[in-house]
């Protein structure tokens, strides 16, 4: 899975077990669409937790990082539909990381997806960027992979939380985030606790607290899937 663009929101949060049915239909046939119809994003993935019932990871891949303060997007920020003003209390536990695109490999679309929030050491950043990057590229082409990329979180400067931030809550926000793809959820594991491990990562210069989430894929959409559909209702 490559990343398409040099720019991407992350966000991880829980969903509680009776709200999912309305969150899937409303997630998949109203808040993607409207999504991909802002200009400058180019892919939209949803993606549920393997390892916690109520988990989910979405990831919006955007053209440039300029997208991200965009009067396309601040706008739909600060104007939820009435579904999204009722869906955005229940997104509990968020955390939404804007970030910078530092490395991307890989092609096509996966089924398994792992995460993995970090942060680097005080004065080993550079060192953690090059060896992650590398890693990341070596695996990608491997069995089992289809995509391994590097996002720095660079959050924009804005005046104050949008209407859609006020109606959740405060927002986490993820450091570094290593996303590591494939179409064999038993490899893409066994290689993350091979060489992604909190103590891996900490020899690297990562501190030594990370977290690491495992999804599987829910759905994705894309701005031509949205234009193809007014075309078929037209």
């Amino acid at each position: 899975m490559s990343l398409l663009g040099k720019a991407a929101v992350a966000m991880w949060w829980n969903i509680r077990p009776e709200q999912r049915p309305e969150f899937g239909d409303w997630h998949s046939h109203e808040h993607f669409p409207e999504r991909m119809s802002i200009p400058g994003f180019r892919r939209g993935s949803r993606w549920t937790s393997t390892l916690d019932a109520e988990g989910f990871f979405v990831l919006y891949e955007l053209e440039q990082y300029e997208i991200l303060t965009s009067n396309g997007y601040l706008d739909r920020l600060n104007a939820p539909t009435p579904w999204s003003t009722k869906m955005m209390p229940h997104h509990l536990n968020m955390v939404r990381s804007q970030c910078r695109v530092e490395a991307s490999f890989g092609g096509g679309i996966a089924t398994s997806l792992v995460t993995i929030r970090l942060s680097p050491q005080v004065g080993k950043e550079a060192q953690l960027k090059t060896t992650l990057s590398e890693r990341l590229r070596d695996l990608s082409s491997k069995p089992g992979f289809t995509g391994a990329h590097l996002l720095i979180t660079d959050t924009p400067k804005t005046n104050s939380p949008t209407t859609e931030q006020q109606i959740r809550g405060a927002d986490g926000a993820a450091d570094w985030i290593a996303l590591l793809s494939g179409y064999d959820p038993e490899i893409v594991q066994d290689a993350v606790a091979k060489f992604f491990s909190t103590s891996a990562l900490q020899r690297l210069g990562a501190h030594e607290k990370s977290v690491m989430g495992k999804y599987k894929l829910a759905f994705t959409l894309t701005p031509l899937d949205v234009a193809a559909k007014h075309i078929d209702s037209a």
